[in-house]
């Protein structure tokens, strides 16, 4: 915690009053903690609504109802609808001597054989180049990987080095305080044992004075 007066244009100097790398009260002092452990009991929760400057949820798939359907899914754990195998099948016609339902079985059939021809001509392009497609993926994605390891890995040392700068910093100037402080205590003292060892020669001075009278009075 800092505070600063300002003056004019000039930027002020900043007024730290809070060392929490040095400041051990807490320790050295245990009501003190359990004043602040009622004054936190005290205050209560936080409230659990957010700030105002925290923008609002972002809506996902707004405008695409299959992957808002699908999110709401994953969102709730349910689980994936089982597949339709009866597209699948080629059952023959349910009434042999219609004529329409024999030319919807040929059209399903018709269908299954290019869905067929179709799963082929995939799986002979995946033989061919899906090794390699996959091997680029995975390579991609270690790239990936490991720029972002080591972004934190940078982030991580540079949190470490601003905590050890901030301590070395408030050690020092705690040290500094402590000493001004010590020095503050013995200066207040030998104020307080000069101002007795005045007190003590007005007094010893008075009772001079006052002998001073008595013996031109006896005189």
């Amino acid at each position: 915690m800092s505070s600063s007066a300002t003056s004019g244009d000039a930027q002020p100097a900043p007024i730290f009053d809070s060392l929490p790398y040095y400041d051990n009260e807490l320790e050295q002092y245990p009501f003190l903690k359990e004043k602040v452990e009622r004054e936190l009991a005290r205050e209560g929760k936080p409230p659990q609504t957010l700030h105002p400057g925290v923008p609002p949820e972002p809506t996902l798939f707004a405008s695409h109802p299959l992957l808002q359907a699908e999110l709401d899914r994953v969102s709730n754990h349910q689980p994936l609808p089982p597949l339709d195998t009866a597209r699948y099948q080629l059952p023959g016609p349910a009434s042999p001597q219609n004529e329409e339902k024999w030319l919807e079985a040929l059209k399903n059939a018709r269908a299954q054989l290019e869905h067929q021809k179709l799963r082929q001509t995939n799986l002979a392009l995946l033989q061919q180049y899906g090794s390699n497609a996959w091997r680029i993926h995975n390579y991609l994605n270690e790239a990936s990987a490991k720029s972002v390891e080591k972004a934190l890995e940078d982030l991580k040392n540079l949190t470490i080095e601003v905590n050890r700068d901030r301590k070395n910093f408030q050690t020092r100037l705690g040290t500094q305080l402590t000493s001004l402080e010590t020095r503050w205590t013995e200066l207040i003292s030998s104020i307080l044992q000069i101002e007795m060892a005045n007190v003590a020669l007005e007094v010893e001075i008075d009772r001079l004075n006052k002998r001073e009278v008595e013996l031109a009075a006896a005189l």
